[in-house]
């Protein structure tokens, strides 16, 4: 789906300090979609037009990210989880099936700990993640990352440039599932769409809180109390074989499929994602 298509069917809702962007369609159970970093609620359309099929889709732009504008000097995890249950509360949705990817794993992570916790407001059904970071043993961010994590993230942020910002695309996809121009071109114009230079280094920050509440995220994992799969591409720098290796081995009951693609399954090989995905529904 081109992104004005995209763009024409999206709402939003403020939320505290920021304006919230979404997506929804479809009938059937919910399904929350929460995209990665640094890219937009864009990055599902290349399936999108299949769940919508069976699922009732809702897909936000994370705060700071895509068109979701914020005027908030730090953007926590926590900010990104409040803003989802936010919304979901005013959709009046109650139960969920979860699919994320990258920094949204770490979000989906989060909302699977408060309903362990006893968050009764939302019942999470199920929960897949794609090419995210959950295990700091086997995470390998890129060097900007870091940078942009670090004491001059906010230089590193200012001077990114649409170079650098496709050269690392082209790295973290698949060797033979390129990025298209297209994506290239439209997804960094929705990160410039919104301050996304200034963005860059306060959502980056989920860096460091990946360090500081492994353990919190980390529980829902290795004590799930619902059905979890994985979705891999296994040639992904960042987060790629070794992350399934690792959430097959210590995710008890867990559905993993490994898939020879980079960072961007959905974007790389949509057909094969949504097969995968639809093999793991099946078994619920």
């Amino acid at each position: 789906m081109d992104i004005k298509a995209w763009n024409a069917k999206s709402e939003s809702f403020n939320f505290k300090k920021a304006k919230v962007n979404y997506v929804r369609a479809g009938k059937g159970a919910a399904l929350v979609l929460i995209h990665g970093f640094p890219t937009s609620s864009w990055d599902f359309s290349w399936i999108f037009p299949e769940l919508i099929k069976k699922f009732d889709c809702i897909c936000a732009d994370l705060i700071g990210l895509g068109r979701s504008s914020t005027s908030a000097k730090t953007i926590t995890i926590a900010d990104q989880a409040d803003a989802l249950e936010a919304l979901l509360k005013k959709l009046g949705v109650s139960q969920a099936h979860l699919f994320a990817h990258d920094l949204g794993d770490t979000v989906a992570t989060e909302l699977l700990y408060r309903s362990q916790q006893g968050n009764q407001d939302l019942q999470w059904l199920s929960c897949t993640l794609m090419n995210g970071g959950v295990f700091q043993e086997t995470n390998k961010p890129r060097y900007i990352q870091k940078l942009l994590n670090s004491p001059i993230g906010f230089l590193i942020g200012r001077f990114s440039s649409k170079h650098i910002y496709v050269k690392t695309m082209i790295k973290i996809f698949g060797k033979n599932t390129p990025p298209s121009a297209e994506f290239l071109n439209d997804s960094w114009n929705i990160f410039m769409e919104n301050k996304g230079r200034k963005m860059l280094p306060i959502v980056g920050r989920y860096l460091t809180e990946r360090k500081i509440h492994k353990a919190r995220w980390e529980q829902p994992l290795f004590s799930p109390s619902l059905p979890m799969a994985m979705i891999n591409g296994v040639w992904d720098p960042i987060s790629g074989e070794a992350t399934a290796d690792r959430f097959e081995e210590k995710v008890s009951g867990s559905y993993v499929v490994r898939l020879p693609l980079g960072h961007y399954p959905h974007i790389e090989n949509p057909k094969a994602v949504l097969d995968a995905f639809y093999a793991f529904h099946a078994r619920l």
